[in-house]
């Protein structure tokens, strides 16, 4: 599927300093298609940066996957999956 501008990732925590932000986002997307190439096509637009963290919510399965923003362009955001240590 894709990512739909009228289903955006919510903001739940605001960034402290330099810290990240905390976003989650639930979809019918499978974990792995939310880090598609520019898959948050607004992802600027909604204030997305780099280092940012989002939870993902698969509605479909369901499951919860972490993902951290990895590179924006000047309109979106790309994620990869988040090592959890």
């Amino acid at each position: 599927m894709a990512y739909a501008t009228t289903n955006p990732p919510s903001l739940v925590s605001q960034r402290i300093g330099d810290g990240p932000a905390i976003w989650i986002y639930s979809s019918a997307d499978v974990d792995s298609d939310v880090n598609a190439a520019s898959y948050f096509s607004d992802g600027i637009a909604l204030g997305m940066r780099v280092g940012d963290i989002v939870h993902v919510v698969d509605t479909t399965t369901p499951k919860t996957s972490l993902h951290g923003v990895a590179s924006v362009t000047t309109t979106a955001a790309t994620t990869a999956f988040a090592a959890v240590a």
